[in-house]
């Protein structure tokens, strides 16, 4: 029996305590934060960053790591807590006649709101998309410099990994491309999202 997805889910690696997220840079910013831990001082934390759970999602959104100033794939293991209260503060980047009152409601959220929610087409291991969509936030303020300073676990750098299973996919090796895949699985909030 084939399982569906839900149109709008959170899929990600995760354990216990933390889940990771996703973020392509320069080198001069992805090279030290892997190497650190961290990010260095000249990661802007007063600008809106966007994490993505989604390995595949990335791999569009920065062509496997090979588009201008997106060389360097990072790997961010962060909190469950820290995660958790992002989605809870978080406001959809659109405004949406189902989920706000009116577009007034929903400019006053957005401005009050340091999270940003969107929800794209997930992408297979050609990167087209699929027919269900996997979550981005984009932190800005308050939840920025949490990211950056409290909820950060580790930062690996996952280039090298992105082009191995870029050169598989390219080579037709479709399965030992997918066996080198995160193991994202279905990821539930606590208390909210």
């Amino acid at each position: 029996m084939e399982v569906r997805e839900p149109q709008r889910g959170i899929r990600a690696l995760h354990t216990a305590s933390t889940i990771t997220v996703y973020q392509a840079y320069t080198p001069s910013i992805g090279v030290p934060a892997a190497r650190d831990g961290r990010f260095p001082a000249s990661w802007k934390r007063d600008r809106m960053t966007w994490i993505k759970p989604s390995f595949l999602w990335m791999m569009y959104r920065c062509g496997w790591g090979l588009k201008e100033n997106q060389e360097t794939v990072l790997a961010v293991e962060i909190t469950r807590e820290g995660f958790d209260w992002a989605v809870r503060n978080a406001c959809l980047s659109h405004y949406a006649s189902d989920r706000h009152t009116d577009r007034a409601a929903w400019r006053k959220e957005l401005r009050r709101s340091p999270v940003r929610v969107q929800w794209d087409p997930e992408r297979d291991l050609d990167l087209r998309p699929l027919p269900y969509r996997s979550l981005q936030l984009g932190l800005s303020g308050e939840a920025a410099r949490r990211y950056a300073d409290e909820w950060t676990v580790a930062i690996r750098d996952v280039t090298p990994l992105a082009h191995r299973i870029h050169a598989l996919v390219r080579d037709g090796e479709r399965e030992a491309a997918a066996a080198l895949l995160p193991a994202e699985r279905r990821y539930e909030t606590v208390g909210g999202g």
